[in-house]
């Protein structure tokens, strides 16, 4: 039970304030807060919206388990934003310039994009274990690098091409492209969107079914004691930002092989930050993730209709900085009550202990030894 309410209070906490924030700052500026959900909530059914947050949260789910995984070291990867760009921009180079057979076309469009975020990852993975250089700064550095090489790659002087105003990569062909969920009217759900699910199911296997998640989550929480028990330190910090930078190069392949089937200079952006804030709100967890997602994607597609009531559609910006800031807050408060609560605890056994009749302890031990 504690457990529970460790993991779902602080997220809870924080989206209740971020909502009485908006409300107030709605009600400053003369709107009605019930008015703007109302709005909000109604406009899921209409259109694509549903089938738009479903796609959203599926990719944002993606670069939450990104950042999920170097979190459980403590490790800050901020690089998912170069990582899933440059990875989506090689795989539809890649996927664009090979003839393959279905099936196995896609297979090797998801194969580049991970080794190729892999690979982005791992220079700051390396720069970390041998020279000790912060994760965060080497991966904000490579997030520029990441912009500068993209240009390059889609320049029409490298693989690029015109068409009309934009530039692209090759279209990739349908062999490799992954058919979605056509619901009609509602629009289409990214055939990808399993593999998010998935990943979601393997990373909780990883972290509570074997050694590694062991190691991983123990690295983490005390690098001294992890050593002491045999664990690798640099290896650990090596792999975790390997798979870190491997998943967040899958994160702009459900958009690039169900919907855009190239890359271009409009390719979304932004995914990245997202996930950080999405990971911080499921608390590295794969379900409390996957709420997060949900609830991020509704709140960017829905938050459309409120210029239909006159609402400033920044109100959702309003909210969604207030979750992430607000939900850090209240991770420490319910530590901080946690704590608490365990040391009252301790201190009633205590004294009901010192309570107890002197001579209770070693008379029940006596008669025990005469029985024996």
């Amino acid at each position: 039970m504690n457990r529970v309410r460790t993991v779902l209070l602080p997220p809870a906490l924080a989206v209740l304030f971020a909502a009485l924030l908006c409300a107030v700052a709605l009600l400053v500026s003369g709107d009605n807060p019930l008015t703007a959900l109302a709005v909000m909530i109604t406009q899921v059914g209409e259109g694509t919206t549903a089938v738009d947050i479903v796609n959203s949260a599926a990719v944002y789910y993606l670069a939450a388990l990104a950042v999920a995984i170097g979190f459980q070291m403590k490790l800050f990867n901020i690089g998912i934003e170069g990582q899933y760009r440059l990875a989506a921009c090689v795989a539809a180079i890649v996927g664009g310039a090979v003839a393959l057979p279905p099936v196995l076309h896609t297979l090797v469009i998801l194969l580049v994009g991970a080794l190729t975020g892999a690979a982005w990852a791992g220079i700051a993975a390396l720069l970390k274990a041998y020279r000790g250089v912060s994760e965060v700064i080497s991966t904000i550095m490579l997030n520029f690098v990441a912009t500068g090489l993209i240009a390059f790659l889609i320049s029409t002087d490298a693989f690029g091409v015109l068409r009309g105003n934009n530039i692209s990569t090759q279209p990739i062909a349908p062999s490799g492209q992954v058919p979605g969920i056509p619901l009609g009217d509602f629009g289409r759900i990214f055939g990808l969107i399993f593999l998010s699910a998935a990943l979601g199911v393997a990373y909780w296997f990883l972290l509570e079914r074997t050694r590694f998640g062991f190691d991983l989550k123990a690295s983490g929480e005390s690098p001294t004691a992890a050593a002491a028990g045999g664990v690798n330190s640099r290896r650990m910090v090596i792999i975790a930002l390997l798979l870190s930078g491997a998943v967040a190069g899958l994160v702009g392949l459900p958009e690039l092989l169900g919907r855009d089937l190239a890359y271009t200079l409009n390719s979304p952006t932004g995914y990245g930050f997202t996930g950080i804030a999405i990971a911080l709100l499921g608390r590295n967890h794969p379900v409390g993730i996957a709420i997060g997602a949900l609830l991020w994607a509704f709140l960017d597609k829905s938050a459309l209709a409120l210029d239909n009531v006159g609402v400033p559609r920044e109100i959702v910006l309003i909210m969604q900085g207030s979750i992430v800031l607000s939900v850090v807050v209240a991770y420490e408060i319910v530590r901080r009550y946690e704590l608490a609560a365990e040391q009252r605890r301790v201190a009633a056994q205590l004294r009901a202990r010192a309570a107890e009749p002197a001579g209770v302890g070693s008379a029940g031990a006596g008669s025990t030894g005469a029985g024996s």
